[in-house]
């Protein structure tokens, strides 16, 4: 887990922009060479060059840099959908993620928030992941890997329902951060609840308004939190062109809502907490809009996951054996 710094190394992943801002990954390799309608350009022709460089292929000038985490993120494999770098960076602040934690997470999916969990922990502390499907673990294992260069130790992971089975894994009261990334976060509050040590955060990360709801409301019905707060992230890139400064045509808008809140200590009634509930204004119809299938779970073919799980794990294995040489894309979440 050492950061790659410094000149261009056999080994190094570098990602190479193009004309028209194509995008190129490769891994360093001796002997290999990187094609495109342009030309050719020998692998050792880039080794040794300053991260940031400028190299050509033929006549077209090619820019190289190794990449950042929020490339590999937004370009590898997927199971499942992804939680996106915008709301990562907002996680990592909100649920104050730092070294040394316990952080327990549930929702694996891909693996791209594990990424930015374990490279916020920087090897200290621990991550504890887990994932009901084990197809989507294989898939995470292999991404995360892929990126690190190894599984990195302060990783465990457990294939299961965290509400039946965090206990097994993580004491009472000795987890630091719980962060949810699933489609029903209020079946998980009471184990959170009993996992984290007074004082821990509780994180939802949830798609919908009704998600959010109910999750509040569970949360609120613990009694062993704070009042929690909700939120969403949005992002807006400008045009800057000389005077010609404006707001893009398209922006990255809503993907989720997240939703903290505070364990409090055993025992403690704060008389501020309380509010007046609205739940006798919903009926069975509006819960029944809470379930998975209502809010969008999507089954993946059992086909299409055992082709991605192949993807991640030759990915992981190039990366590791610095074979990679690729300008290819995962396919839209499906």
């Amino acid at each position: 887990m050492t950061p790659r710094t410094g000149p261009l190394r056999l080994g190094d992943p570098v990602q190479l922009t193009g004309p028209k801002q194509r995008l190129h990954t490769i891994v360093l390799t001796e002997g290999s060479t990187f094609h495109t309608q342009h030309g050719a350009l020998p692998h050792e022709e880039i080794v040794g060059q300053p991260d940031g460089s400028i190299v050509h292929v033929g006549e077209h000038a090619y820019l190289a840099v190794r990449p950042l985490l929020h490339d590999y993120v937004m370009s590898m494999p997927r199971g499942a959908a992804i939680v996106y770098p915008k709301d990562a960076g907002h996680i990592l602040t909100y649920a104050d993620i730092q070294p040394g934690l316990t952080v327990v997470e549930a929702g694996v999916g891909s693996g791209a928030l594990s990424l930015w969990l374990l490279r916020a922990l920087a090897g200290q502390g621990e991550l504890v992941s887990f994932e009901r499907r084990q197809e989507f673990l294989d898939i995470a294992e292999a991404n995360v890997a892929g990126w690190f260069g190894e599984r990195p130790a302060n990783w465990r992971t457990a294939v299961g329902d965290l509400a039946e089975t965090l206990g097994d894994h993580v004491p009472d009261q000795t987890a630091d951060r719980v962060v949810l990334d699933m489609l029903a976060p209020w079946e998980c509050v009471d184990a959170a609840a009993t996992a984290l040590q007074p004082g821990g955060i509780l994180l939802a990360y949830v798609a919908t308004v009704t998600q959010l709801s109910r999750t509040v409301e569970a949360v609120r019905d613990d009694g062993r939190f704070a009042e929690p707060q909700s939120q969403e992230t949005l992002i807006r890139s400008w045009h800057v062109d000389g005077l010609a400064v404006r707001p893009d045509h398209r922006m990255v808008a809503h993907t989720g809502f997240l939703m903290t809140a505070r364990r409090v200590a055993d025992d403690l009634e704060i008389p501020s907490f309380k509010r007046r509930s609205n739940k006798a204004s919903y009926t069975d119809a509006d819960v029944e809009a809470w379930t998975p299938g209502a809010v969008g779970d999507r089954e993946k073919s059992d086909k299409r996951l055992r082709r991605v799980v192949r993807d991640a794990q030759r990915q992981a294995d190039r990366l590791a054996a610095g074979t990679i040489d690729s300008d290819s894309r995962p396919e839209e979440d499906a």
